[in-house]
């Protein structure tokens, strides 16, 4: 892995395939590092041709923390936005893809494919609208158009979010454990021993939750995009899954609906899971990969 400096901080990132082939920028959730996206996914796409580029958001991971507010007033912030409120918030989510772009920039790369999960979505769809020239093509998976009021997810699954999760190790990766399947979707059994690794990695990685909080207050405080989606000439896919209890179907419909041209795949059974090698995420790669392909006129 490998250290970036973009838009004034460090991004940690990390490379698959050959740096000659058409590049795939891929853009992790709240609190997701680099290694949510699993390193056979990444694989299998430069095995399809593609220069993978995995990174981890500011605040996150080994990237630049944020510092500057504690626990204590990000959760005053939360809940006076949650009211309604007008906060100021240490970042926001047309940041987080300037952070991208500058990723992009450092690594002399003019124009890539780009596709984010959920929050991910958010700063790939953003990204899009601010730096329509830098995009050959757009994938958005779990996402909607920055209206959060509209697009809110079950009480259960906001409840599990908004749980502050355990310092010690073994409580996390319960914690964590318990989440991811919380939110899994029931069309697949659930991997225990995956998601298991997954947060015991992420945890012995870099255990940071304020910057989860701050991550999170940049995405109360978003844009809604669904005016500017429209404009986008950029080749769009739109991927959710029937099952989400995150960020609820109607949410993948409308950006959908937004963006002129897109595709809309929609996936049964699938919740708001990890991306990793199951059925749904193999099926995932495929359009995905189709759709880049589509898109380059291959």
């Amino acid at each position: 892995m490998a250290k970036a400096q973009s838009n004034g901080i460090e991004i940690e990132y990390e490379t698959f395939g050959s740096s000659s082939s058409p590049a795939l920028l891929l853009i992790a959730g709240l609190g997701v590092q680099l290694i949510g996206w699993e390193s056979s996914f990444c694989g299998k796409l430069a095995d399809q041709g593609f220069y993978v580029i995995r990174f981890d958001n500011r605040d996150i991971g080994l990237s630049t923390k944020c510092d500057g507010l504690s626990m204590q007033e990000i959760t005053k912030k939360m809940f006076a936005l949650f009211m309604g409120k007008r906060e100021q918030v240490p970042y926001s989510i047309d940041d987080m893809a300037d952070d991208a772009a500058g990723l992009l920039d450092f690594l002399d790369i003019r124009k890539a494919h780009v596709c984010g999960i959920s929050m991910g979505g958010f700063i790939a769809q953003t990204l899009a609208v601010n730096h329509p020239d830098r995009m050959s093509s757009l994938t958005s998976v779990y996402s909607h158009t920055g209206d959060n009021r509209s697009f809110q997810p079950a009480k259960e699954a906001m409840d599990a979010m908004l749980a502050p999760a355990p310092a010690h190790r073994d409580g996390y990766i319960e914690h964590m454990t318990r989440f991811f399947e919380l939110v899994h979707g029931n069309g697949l059994q659930f991997d225990e021993e995956f998601h298991r690794d997954l947060a015991a990695s992420s945890y012995d990685r870099s255990f940071y939750p304020e910057g989860i909080a701050r991550q999170y207050l940049a995405i109360l405080t978003q844009k809604k995009r669904t005016k500017t989606l429209g404009d986008l000439k950029v080749p769009s896919l739109v991927i959710h899954g029937d099952d989400d209890p995150l960020v609820p179907l109607s949410g993948g419909e409308a950006t959908a609906q937004a963006i002129p041209g897109s595709q809309f795949k929609i996936v049964k059974g699938m919740g708001h899971a990890m991306p990793c090698m199951n059925l749904w995420w193999s099926d995932i790669l495929d359009a995905i990969t189709e759709h880049m392909n589509r898109s380059a006129g291959v």
